[in-house]
């Protein structure tokens, strides 16, 4: 069954005279995310309209409405110029459910912690406060909890939150690409501060990246692939800034391996796919590359298998990967899928076009998978659908829609409140495909 034509909301002008784009990357975990019947959204623009000969700095913008269709309104947080033109440096929300703050992290590549935070109940009662920067802290460089000497918060890259029930996690890599780990912080509701969980993943010689943290059911689900490291001359200077490249020398031609771990206890205890205990973080344990039953499927380096592309679970607590790699021989999007019962899978979506960009999952209310697939070049994108009832192992095309760029991003807290998918994605302005906007695109499933 095909999607009605859905319904779009502009937030504000993606900006037109940077090289990279920081709006709409896959590793963003929540750009967009709903709580108590209220929707958020985070992006950077200008605080005017762009000017060729004198283009402004970036800042973040924040973005509220009211569900189902509420007028959006925007707020500028203008005491933090972004001016980094690095596809990395973007920015990340959280919302605590617990005690309703609203959480940010932004302009991070090998860099020094960068973030903010609301004041209480702004997301329990959102329609007693005015939307103003008067209700957020300062830039801040840790988390409240705990202190900036923090040894974690001095080289941080790809910040993530997310629900833990009434709780709120947040977890970052630190190190370079092909050579870092990431680690785990936990925000209680009821204390309004962070403790240090610790260091689920460490590698050894290589860094891993993960696809997605997401909580169902009380459990913790993450996957990721490893990128191993190519020693490169100045690899151990201080000041190296090769690895901030683009491209640099560990590019993702190195990346291997869908893994596989859970967590039953937020975070503390991390089990493989076969239940057994392969890190136990209050005693300083980590997983690590050569960690018992984490591989899901070993695919070499030199198989286009692409770094934090997306994945879900759903209801039953099956878990859902989209990749792609080149192990049947055309390179492939492909849907891994791990069932509740443990059983990994396989199965090939369509090839990989010139312009495709990394995808994203959903699970609807009703528990069927809907599969995002965007391609640059010809400005479109596609949605599939993976029924319940066939258990995921047919996909029939629902949507498809052209002037969309980037890496589409999701809303799925909000699919489980209404059953609407918002997408935040760019799209072609009034003035043609050279002028973008930040966009919301509603879609009632």
């Amino acid at each position: 069954m095909l999607l009605n034509g859905p319904s779009v909301s502009v937030l504000g002008t993606d900006p037109a005279h940077r090289r990279c784009i920081l709006n709409g990357n896959a590793f963003q975990q929540d750009a967009i995310v709903s709580c108590n019947g209220w929707q958020y959204a985070a992006f950077y623009s200008c605080l005017r309209p762009e000017s060729d000969a004198a283009p402004e700095p970036l800042y973040v913008h924040l973005a509220r409405r009211a569900l189902p269709s509420g007028t959006w309104e925007v707020m500028a947080l203008n005491d933090y110029a972004q001016t980094m033109d690095d596809g990395h440096n973007t920015v990340q929300l959280g919302i605590c459910p617990g005690d309703g703050t609203i959480h940010l992290s932004y302009d991070h590549h090998c860099d020094i912690l960068r973030y903010r935070y609301s004041v209480r109940n702004l997301a329990r009662d959102p329609a007693r406060f005015d939307w103003t920067p008067a209700l957020f802290t300062p830039t801040l460089d840790y988390l409240p909890g705990l202190p900036s000497t923090h040894k974690h918060f001095h080289y941080v890259t790809y910040p993530r939150f997310g629900f833990v029930g009434n709780d709120m996690f947040c977890s970052f890599r630190d190190g370079k690409a092909g050579l870092g780990n990431d680690h785990l912080y936990l925000y209680r509701a009821n204390a309004g501060v962070f403790s240090f969980v610790g260091t689920p993943l460490t590698g050894l010689q290589s860094n891993p990246y993960v696809h997605g943290i997401d909580h169902r059911n009380g459990r913790l689900h993450l996957t990721w692939v490893y990128r191993a490291f190519v020693y490169y001359p100045g690899w151990d200077d201080p000041l190296d800034t090769k690895h901030k490249q683009q491209a640099g020398p560990n590019s993702a031609a190195n990346n291997h391996n869908i893994c596989y771990a859970y967590s039953d206890d937020n975070g503390y205890t991390w089990r493989n796919g076969a239940a057994d205990v392969i890190a136990d973080l209050k005693q300083g344990g980590t997983i690590t590359n050569d960690a018992p039953g984490i591989v899901a499927f070993d695919i070499p380096r030199g198989s286009g298998l692409m770094n934090q592309e997306a994945q879900a679970i759903d209801h039953d607590g099956g878990v859902h990967v989209l990749n792609r790699d080149t192990t049947d021989g055309d390179y492939l999007w492909k849907h891994y899928y791990r069932s509740p019962q443990g059983l990994w899978s396989q199965r090939p979506l369509q090839p990989i076009g010139e312009g495709s960009r990394r995808g994203r999952l959903v699970v609807s209310r009703d528990g069927h998978l809907y599969i995002i697939l965007p391609d640059s070049v010809s400005a479109t994108m596609r949605i599939l659908k993976a029924s319940k009832d066939t258990e995921y192992a047919a996909y029939e095309e629902v949507w498809v829609g052209s002037g969309l760029t980037g890496e589409p991003l999701v809303d799925s807290a909000r699919v489980e409140y209404d059953n609407v998918l918002s997408l935040f994605a760019l799209a072609d302005g009034n003035d043609g495909p050279n002028k973008k906007n930040v966009v919301v695109v509603d879609f009632q499933l």
